[in-house]
């Protein structure tokens, strides 16, 4: 995923609001950004970390950038907008590089499904197999060493798991793909010390037979691609 402009270096001064962040640009002005992730970020912007925004295309929107990228003190790159991990996973199907995915031709993009008004990711098809559907989570929490997802309480995450273990069910494939957008995550788990009801829903879904997949990212200033899988720790 290449940014469609260069990104603007800055250093992190502080986010509030959720959805706000004031940031010191090299010049010695200070600009405020959009912070297009709604979870709590722990470790993800941190006061001083050197951090990356893309400038907004429409001239009238009321903030002129949003946070893309991050680096912390440990110099780990972690992908703060997690709209981004849709557009990676989507290229990467296109470009047949998830391995366990690649058969597909077809692949259609937020496709309405399942008896709880959801919209799956992705829902992928071929001739002679199993249509699957996808969910894609963006994970960035890296607590002593380990990956873990939810870095919040998520109601809507749970949502998901009960409409991919109902499509299991009915003869579906479905697979959550875990989008791991930070460097210094090496596996992934399920973070039952903040959310127990999502982790006995996850554990629910992988009885049923939903898969679980786990994509870490390459980072750069210029694009952020896929990278390579990583273990999943149930």
């Amino acid at each position: 995923m290449l940014f469609p402009s260069p990104l603007i270096k800055g250093k992190l001064i502080k986010r509030y609001k959720r959805f706000l962040a004031d940031v010191s640009l090299p010049d010695g002005s200070t600009v405020t950004a959009h912070c297009p992730n709604t979870g709590a970020m722990t470790g993800c912007g941190d006061a001083g970390f050197e951090v990356w925004l893309s400038p907004a295309n429409n001239p009238k929107r009321k903030l002129a950038y949003t946070w893309e990228l991050s680096k912390n003190n440990q110099g780990d790159w972690i992908g703060v907008n997690t709209n981004n991990a849709n557009k990676l996973v989507g290229e990467a199907l296109v470009a047949g590089l998830i391995e366990e995915l690649k058969d597909y031709q077809n692949i259609k993009p937020e496709v309405k499904y399942g008896e709880e008004n959801s919209r799956i990711d992705f829902m992928l098809s071929a001739d002679n197999l199993t249509d699957c559907f996808v969910e894609v989570k963006s994970v960035t929490l890296l607590e002593d060493g380990k990956g873990y997802f939810p870095d919040a309480k998520t109601q809507r995450g749970s949502k998901h798991l009960r409409e991919l273990t109902a499509l299991v069910k009915s003869g579906k494939r479905a697979v959550l793909l875990f989008c791991v957008q930070h460097t210094g995550i090496k596996n992934v788990r399920v973070a039952d010390h903040i959310d127990p009801e999502y982790a006995a829903t996850l554990q629910a879904a992988i009885d049923a037979g939903v898969q679980i997949l786990a994509y870490d990212c390459k980072f750069s200033e210029e694009k952020v691609n896929l990278n390579q899988q990583v273990s999943f720790i149930p």
